[in-house]
C-alpha cells in the first residue's frame, strides 16, 4: 500500500473486517455478498494481500478464537488494527467524495446512492 491508497482488494478487506474478525473464506464470503457477487476474491488475492497487510500493520491476527466447537483450529482470523481503519476511513472518505460529484453531475440515480 502506498501512502493513504489502498488497492481495492485491500479496501474490500478492510470493509469486510470492520465490524467482526473473520477468517479467509469469511472475507470471501462477506464481500462476494455485500457486492452481490461483483467482487470474488480469489486465494492469490485473497492471501497476498492479507499478508502485505500484515506486514504493513492494517491487520493482524486474531488473538481470539470462537469456539472450538464450531470453528476448524487451521483457520486464521484478522483483525482490523488502528492503523488499517484510519486507512479504511480515509479511502471511504474519497470515495465518499467521488459519488458525491457523480450525483452533482446527474450520473448516478439519487436512490441508488443511498
Amino acid at each position: 500500500m502506498s501512502a493513504n491508497k489502498l488497492t481495492a482488494a485491500e479496501f474490500h478487506i478492510l470493509l469486510a473486517l470492520a465490524d467482526e474478525d473473520r477468517h479467509g473464506l469469511g472475507i470471501v464470503d462477506e464481500v462476494e455478498c455485500r457486492t452481490d457477487g461483483e467482487v470474488l476474491l480469489g486465494p492469490g488475492i485473497l492471501y497476498g494481500s492479507l499478508k502485505r497487510m500484515v506486514e504493513e500493520g492494517l491487520v493482524e491476527e486474531a488473538t481470539e478464537r470462537p469456539d472450538p466447537e464450531h470453528d476448524d483450529p487451521r483457520r486464521r482470523y484478522y483483525h482490523v488494527t488502528d492503523r488499517g481503519s484510519e486507512a479504511l476511513r480515509a479511502e471511504a472518505s474519497k470515495w465518499a467524495r467521488v459519488v458525491e460529484v457523480a450525483l452533482e453531475k446527474d450520473i448516478l440515480d439519487k436512490r441508488a446512492a443511498t
